[in-house]
């Protein structure tokens, strides 16, 4: 059942803080069919979404990117905005036509903002990866920092995965030096070439580093 949330509050297990302007999204409908239960909340802030793994997400949509510069604002807004208790992440709907700036809007999330960046194809990517979140083992955020002694998070692991030149065997490698993704993203290639070889350290870091001078020369 559909109810009210009080605005900053961590949601039950199983369930989704999320902002009104979602309610009859394709998203919302993908969530509901993973069996994650929705608590609409009129003002939620800046962030889109709240997870009980105390995590905060920002969708950024293609037509977003798109549209020009108002989506670094509102990231901006987001940083400054979100409460210490959450984690913050970023949805980035990385498509077609939106691929071009993929780059420099990478950049200014990971590298300028400091916050971790997911790529996702769209909505209904981005409700099967937030279900996951949701009916993940125990509430804690797989993006926090990790010691060694925990059992990967097999989402943090399936992320890892996704990135080129990065199977199963160099995913878990990666993960016994990089705790969290966010290590993995500021990660240098001297540091990752011991641990994947030069070929895949270059693969892993031009995929969080990719050049951004021919993105910057399009129009916004």
């Amino acid at each position: 059942m559909e109810t009210k949330a009080v605005l900053n509050a961590v949601p039950p297990y199983g369930h989704v803080i999320t902002s009104e302007k979602w309610r009859n999204s394709s998203l919302i409908q993908g969530l509901k069919g993973g069996g994650v239960r929705i608590l609409f909340e009129e003002e939620l802030a800046v962030a889109d979404f709240q997870l009980p793994n105390k995590s905060c997400i920002l969708y950024v949509s293609e037509c977003d990117v798109i549209a020009g510069n108002g989506y670094k604002r509102k990231l901006v807004r987001y940083r400054n905005s979100s409460s210490s208790r959450f984690q913050e992440l970023v949805l980035l709907e990385n498509t077609r036509l939106s691929e071009q700036y993929f780059a420099a809007v990478q950049t200014f999330v990971v590298l300028d903002l400091g916050l971790t960046l997911l790529p996702v194809g769209g909505q209904t990517e981005a409700s099967q990866l937030i279900t996951q979140m949701v009916h993940g083992e125990g509430r804690e955020n797989p993006f926090r920092r990790r010691t060694s002694s925990r059992l990967l998070d097999p989402l943090v692991l399936a992320l890892v995965q996704h990135v080129p030149g990065v199977g199963r065997v160099k995913a878990l490698a990666l993960l016994e030096r990089f705790s969290s993704i966010q290590q993995l993203c500021n990660a240098a290639p001297a540091e990752l070439e011991p641990i994947v070889g030069q070929a895949a350290a270059q693969q892993i870091h031009s995929f969080f580093h990719k050049p951004t001078a021919a993105v910057s020369q399009e129009p916004w």
